[in-house]
């Protein structure tokens, strides 16, 4: 993009320098913040599947002790509503995981084996840690969006915007100054000239 060279356009690329290396600590920061909590939660939503899987696991065990594995079928058990409130890292909000509410479907208690609502309690808690999971998933790619634009930012800034500003600034200083060295010299020729006019005059 071709600059002017004069004096504005100096004052201009200085102040849109200073702008940039004010403003680039601070994405830089929120950059590094954002790759913390994502790896955190990345971290926690590992913990919680695995918590998941082993009281599955368990669960599963323990209704084989009881022989009766299809007496209990998943969709006794359904997910009325999920609770979740608004958190903020980094000016980005992010759902927060607060519980959910069940729904176990009606059956017939003299059918029916006497650990069936035992069973439903230890699936609620399967399936809590399952939703928790989820939410903690769409933290990390809403945080992740925001961290790339971050990054996107702190790249353009580093590698773009601060050295195109420094060579602009140094372009129109050796501008300003070859203009400078030509006015002395101009002024010297002029004054050369005038002093041999005046010499002839006499």
């Amino acid at each position: 993009m071709a600059i002017k060279l004069t004096k504005n356009e100096l004052k201009a690329q200085k102040e849109s320098l200073k702008m940039y290396q004010r403003y680039l600590p601070t994405l830089q920061l929120k950059k590094q913040q954002l790759q913390t909590e994502v790896r955190t939660i990345e971290n926690r939503a590992k913990q919680v599947r695995a918590d998941r899987d082993r009281l599955n696991a368990e669960f599963r065990e323990w209704i084989a002790v009881f022989g009766e594995a299809d007496a209990f079928t998943p969709d006794m058990l359904a997910v009325r509503s999920i609770r979740t409130s608004t958190g903020n890292i980094a000016g980005v909000s992010i759902p927060i995981f607060d519980g959910a509410e069940f729904e176990r479907s009606r059956y017939d208690l003299y059918a029916t084996p006497l650990w069936i609502d035992t069973a439903a309690d230890r699936l609620e808690k399967v399936l809590l840690l399952d939703l928790e999971a989820r939410i903690l998933d769409e933290q990390v790619r809403l945080l992740q969006i925001e961290l790339r634009t971050t990054t996107q930012r702190v790249n353009l800034f580093e590698k773009v915007k601060i050295p195109e500003a420094k060579e602009n600034i140094k372009k129109i200083n050796v501008y300003l100054g070859d203009q400078q060295v030509a006015s002395v010299v101009r002024g010297k020729i002029s004054k050369r000239n005038l002093l041999k006019a005046s010499e002839v005059k006499e």
